[in-house]
């Protein structure tokens, strides 16, 4: 059986305020749609994250329509998704029991879904569970599993998926999470406010191929039976110069996995320049000037941002690696922000002397800061 995998479509995204629609509209209805009529897969696995927020763009919905519709119509290919940490599952499992039949199958749970399919070889299940928090797995699953942390909701769906799968049949899981050793990016949300939300690959022994969503590098562990994709776009600055693509996964008579990447390249790759402010314009006649750029400038012209806007189309971010002498307004030298709101928090009351906070303080600023994160979505 031939599976595609992909994954972190995240449509709806913007970065510096500049949208990521036509290019997302461009590389999924384009290179995307022609590597599925290249591999002929038996189906498409579609592990999470496929809008960028619970309350998507409609011209993002019209987008997602519009590529499962020439996916599922067009080539006669279906499609299983799950939602990641970015979608709200309900919504989009909306309509998932008439779907099914057309060839969309949306997983509507989090404690996972068993979808039968078949090759010459027999009975391959495709184990889907779209993400859950520990709380809300704690619910689904009972008092009694004990599930405080997403490493035992992770253990609990897992076991649940190995139970919901049928005897002798190959079986591939979708799942969305974050597993213990995956390399990270800016570009991803975390899933736990203070510490990893990771969890442990050992959970997905005995399954023969894991299609995982959630880190936007493609990479891949236990002998590439547990793997991620990777987004098709880079969506951060930290993923300048990355190579996108969607993995082929072959599975043979006895589970035995093989898989090959195939490179989706986008119109305008993200860049970083870094240098003077007239090194960086020289360099605007040279390949690339249509890029979306990050530039970091050495020294402090005047003008700046309006001489780079003059040469570049797209500069997206600009910031100066020097820091302003003790005589300029607002003189600070420029520090990273932590991903980690908490951890950013910390970094302030540091900056200010404030001290570190109490543990009545700390359990407060984590409540607060998911209650921001829950209204944002």
């Amino acid at each position: 059986m031939r599976l595609l995998h992909t994954a972190d479509w995240h449509l709806g995204r913007a970065l510096c305020g500049q949208s990521f629609h036509a290019e997302q509209e461009r590389l999924l209805t384009g290179a995307f749609l022609e590597i599925l009529r290249e591999t002929k897969p038996d189906a498409v696995l579609l592990a999470g994250d496929v809008y960028d927020r619970a309350l998507p763009p409609a011209d993002s919905v019209d987008l997602l329509d519009e590529v499962l519709q020439r996916i599922i119509r067009g080539l006669g290919i279906p499609v299983v998704m799950i939602a990641g940490n970015h979608d709200d599952e309900r919504r989009l499992a909306f309509g998932s029991s008439l779907l099914r039949d057309a060839g969309l199958h949306i997983c509507d749970s989090a404690m996972g879904r068993a979808f039968p399919f078949e090759d010459a070889h027999g009975p391959v299940s495709i184990l889907a569970a779209g993400y859950g928090t520990p709380a809300l797995l704690a619910q689904l699953f009972g008092a009694e599993a004990g599930i405080t942390t997403h490493d035992a909701g992770f253990a609990a769906v897992a076991a649940n998926l190995r139970a919901i799968a049928p005897v002798g049949a190959r079986r591939v899981v979708v799942a969305h999470a974050f597993i213990s050793g995956g390399l990270t990016s800016d570009s991803e949300r975390m899933l736990q406010v203070g510490g990893s939300g990771a969890v442990s690959a050992a959970h997905l022994a005995g399954f023969h191929y894991t299609a995982l969503g959630h880190l936007h590098r493609r990479q891949s562990m236990a002998e590439g039976r547990v793997a991620y994709s990777g987004s098709p776009l880079a969506y951060s600055f930290a993923e300048a110069g990355s190579t996108k693509s969607v993995t082929l996964v072959e599975l043979d008579a006895a589970g035995r996995v093989t898989t090959e990447d195939f490179a989706l390249t986008p119109r305008h790759p993200l860049r970083v320049i870094r240098g003077t402010l007239d090194e960086v314009l020289a360099a605007a006649d040279g390949p690339g000037r249509e890029d979306w750029l990050q530039v970091i400038l050495t020294d402090r012209p005047l003008g700046a941002k309006a001489s780079l806007q003059e040469r570049y189309p797209s500069v997206l971010e600009l910031r100066f690696e020097s820091p302003l002498t003790s005589g300029e307004a607002g003189a600070a030298p420029t520090a990273r922000i932590p991903h980690d709101p908490l951890e950013a928090l910390m970094a302030f009351r540091a900056a200010i002397g404030a001290g570190d906070l109490a543990v009545e303080e700390r359990a407060a600023a984590i409540l607060a800061i998911n209650a921001a994160m829950r209204a944002e979505d």
